[in-house]
Protein backbone atom coordinates (compact mmCIF):
# COMPACT_ATOMS: atom_id res chain seq x y z
CA UNK A 1 0.00 0.00 0.00
CA UNK A 2 2.52 2.00 0.68
CA UNK A 3 3.20 2.06 -3.40
CA UNK A 4 -0.27 2.75 -3.96
CA UNK A 5 0.26 5.45 -1.74
CA UNK A 6 2.92 6.71 -2.99
CA UNK A 7 1.78 6.25 -6.22
CA UNK A 8 -1.13 7.88 -5.52
CA UNK A 9 0.59 11.31 -3.85
CA UNK A 10 2.68 11.23 -7.33
CA UNK A 11 -0.27 11.38 -9.35
CA UNK A 12 -1.63 13.79 -7.43
CA UNK A 13 1.65 16.51 -7.23
CA UNK A 14 1.23 15.51 -11.32
CA UNK A 15 -1.87 16.88 -11.03
CA UNK A 16 -1.48 19.72 -8.69
CA UNK A 17 1.68 20.79 -11.02
CA UNK A 18 -0.56 20.41 -14.84
CA UNK A 19 -3.01 22.77 -12.51
CA UNK A 20 -0.48 25.08 -11.41
CA UNK A 21 1.25 24.88 -15.11
CA UNK A 22 -2.78 25.50 -16.64
CA UNK A 23 -2.93 28.76 -13.93
CA UNK A 24 0.47 29.40 -15.21
CA UNK A 25 -0.16 29.06 -18.51
CA UNK A 26 -3.59 31.41 -17.64
CA UNK A 27 -2.04 33.99 -16.28
CA UNK A 28 1.10 34.18 -19.22
CA UNK A 29 -1.67 34.57 -21.72
CA UNK A 30 -3.41 37.24 -19.51
CA UNK A 31 -0.57 39.17 -19.27
CA UNK A 32 0.88 38.52 -22.85
CA UNK A 33 -2.66 39.86 -24.19
CA UNK A 34 -1.86 42.81 -21.64
CA UNK A 35 0.80 43.73 -23.42
CA UNK A 36 -0.50 43.30 -26.86
CA UNK A 37 -3.05 45.55 -25.74
CA UNK A 38 -0.71 47.92 -24.04
CA UNK A 39 1.92 48.16 -27.15
CA UNK A 40 -1.45 48.24 -29.47
CA UNK A 41 -2.38 51.56 -27.24
CA UNK A 42 1.13 52.55 -27.23
CA UNK A 43 0.89 52.36 -31.42
CA UNK A 44 -2.24 54.24 -31.29
CA UNK A 45 -0.54 57.51 -29.35
CA UNK A 46 2.18 57.39 -31.12
CA UNK A 47 0.43 57.19 -34.41
CA UNK A 48 -1.97 59.84 -33.51
CA UNK A 49 1.36 61.87 -32.46
CA UNK A 50 3.01 61.99 -35.55
CA UNK A 51 -0.69 62.94 -37.27
CA UNK A 52 -1.05 65.36 -35.31
CA UNK A 53 3.29 66.30 -35.61
CA UNK A 54 2.24 66.94 -39.17
CA UNK A 55 -0.52 68.71 -39.24
CA UNK A 56 1.22 71.01 -36.88
CA UNK A 57 4.28 70.93 -39.83
CA UNK A 58 1.00 71.60 -42.61
CA UNK A 59 -0.06 74.23 -40.82
CA UNK A 60 3.40 75.67 -40.36
CA UNK A 61 3.78 75.53 -44.04
CA UNK A 62 0.28 77.28 -44.87
CA UNK A 63 1.26 80.34 -42.33
CA UNK A 64 5.22 80.37 -43.67
CA UNK A 65 3.29 80.61 -47.48
CA UNK A 66 1.16 83.04 -46.50
CA UNK A 67 3.93 85.04 -44.88
CA UNK A 68 6.22 84.85 -47.76
CA UNK A 69 3.91 86.06 -50.70
CA UNK A 70 2.88 89.14 -48.25
CA UNK A 71 6.54 89.92 -47.78
CA UNK A 72 7.01 89.87 -51.49
CA UNK A 73 3.92 92.18 -51.84
CA UNK A 74 5.60 94.47 -49.41
CA UNK A 75 9.24 94.03 -51.86
CA UNK A 76 7.33 94.71 -54.64
CA UNK A 77 5.50 98.39 -53.67
CA UNK A 78 8.86 99.13 -52.04
CA UNK A 79 10.40 98.53 -55.17
CA UNK A 80 7.98 100.45 -57.18
CA UNK A 81 8.05 102.83 -54.94
CA UNK A 82 11.43 103.26 -55.10
CA UNK A 83 11.82 103.48 -58.61
CA UNK A 84 9.23 106.51 -58.43
CA UNK A 85 11.53 108.01 -55.90
CA UNK A 86 14.64 107.30 -58.01
CA UNK A 87 12.74 109.52 -61.07
CA UNK A 88 11.66 112.22 -58.88
CA UNK A 89 15.48 112.37 -57.91
CA UNK A 90 16.71 112.74 -61.19
CA UNK A 91 14.33 115.26 -61.97
CA UNK A 92 14.96 117.25 -59.25
CA UNK A 93 18.76 116.97 -59.95
CA UNK A 94 18.21 118.02 -63.00
CA UNK A 95 16.18 120.95 -62.07
CA UNK A 96 19.41 121.89 -59.75
CA UNK A 97 21.65 121.89 -62.90
CA UNK A 98 19.38 124.44 -64.78
CA UNK A 99 18.43 126.13 -61.67
CA UNK A 100 22.53 126.47 -60.61
CA UNK A 101 23.38 127.65 -64.54
CA UNK A 102 20.72 129.84 -64.52
CA UNK A 103 21.99 131.62 -61.46
CA UNK A 104 25.32 131.61 -62.72
CA UNK A 105 23.97 133.54 -65.53
CA UNK A 106 22.11 135.70 -63.52
CA UNK A 107 25.35 136.68 -61.59
CA UNK A 108 26.78 137.39 -64.46
CA UNK A 109 24.93 139.84 -65.54
CA UNK A 110 24.82 141.34 -62.15
CA UNK A 111 28.38 141.33 -62.20
CA UNK A 112 28.80 143.00 -65.60
CA UNK A 113 26.50 145.55 -64.45
CA UNK A 114 28.42 145.70 -61.61
CA UNK A 115 31.61 146.41 -63.54
CA UNK A 116 31.50 149.70 -65.07
CA UNK A 117 29.24 148.83 -67.76
CA UNK A 118 27.17 152.29 -67.46
CA UNK A 119 28.33 152.32 -71.43
CA UNK A 120 26.28 150.01 -72.54
CA UNK A 121 22.35 149.37 -72.41
CA UNK A 122 21.83 146.59 -69.80
CA UNK A 123 18.95 144.96 -71.68
CA UNK A 124 21.25 144.99 -74.72
CA UNK A 125 24.00 143.35 -72.35
CA UNK A 126 21.18 140.84 -71.31
CA UNK A 127 19.81 139.86 -74.31
CA UNK A 128 23.60 139.28 -75.84
CA UNK A 129 23.86 136.90 -72.53
CA UNK A 130 20.82 134.69 -73.35
CA UNK A 131 21.74 134.41 -76.89
CA UNK A 132 25.49 132.66 -75.65
CA UNK A 133 22.77 130.61 -73.51
CA UNK A 134 19.96 129.68 -76.06
CA UNK A 135 18.17 127.03 -73.61
CA UNK A 136 18.33 129.71 -70.80
CA UNK A 137 14.64 130.01 -68.79
CA UNK A 138 14.67 133.78 -69.85
CA UNK A 139 13.90 132.89 -73.34
CA UNK A 140 11.76 129.26 -72.60
CA UNK A 141 8.83 131.39 -72.18
CA UNK A 142 9.31 133.94 -74.74
CA UNK A 143 6.81 133.95 -77.86
CA UNK A 144 7.76 133.48 -81.25
CA UNK A 145 7.00 136.34 -83.59
CA UNK A 146 7.14 135.20 -86.90
CA UNK A 147 4.75 134.70 -89.57
CA UNK A 148 3.82 130.96 -91.21
CA UNK A 149 5.03 132.39 -94.09
CA UNK A 150 8.65 132.93 -92.97
CA UNK A 151 8.73 129.75 -90.88
CA UNK A 152 7.72 127.65 -94.67
CA UNK A 153 10.17 129.57 -96.60
CA UNK A 154 12.74 128.96 -93.57
CA UNK A 155 12.10 125.25 -93.52
CA UNK A 156 11.83 124.58 -97.21
CA UNK A 157 15.38 126.83 -97.63
CA UNK A 158 16.82 123.98 -95.15
CA UNK A 159 14.94 121.33 -96.61
CA UNK A 160 16.49 122.10 -100.30
CA UNK A 161 19.81 122.45 -98.71
CA UNK A 162 19.79 119.65 -96.96
CA UNK A 163 18.98 117.64 -99.98
CA UNK A 164 21.51 119.43 -102.65
CA UNK A 165 24.43 118.68 -100.35
CA UNK A 166 23.95 114.91 -100.62
CA UNK A 167 24.01 115.53 -104.07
Amino acid sequence: MALSSGGSSGSSSLLSNSGFSEDLLAVMDQKKRKRMLSNRESAKRSRMRKHKHLNDLMAEISQLKEKNSQIRTSLNLYTQNNLVLETQNSVLRTQVVELTSWLSSLNGILQCMNLNCSSVNPQMMASELLLINPWSPFLMNQPTMASPDMLNSVLQDDFFSFSNEGI
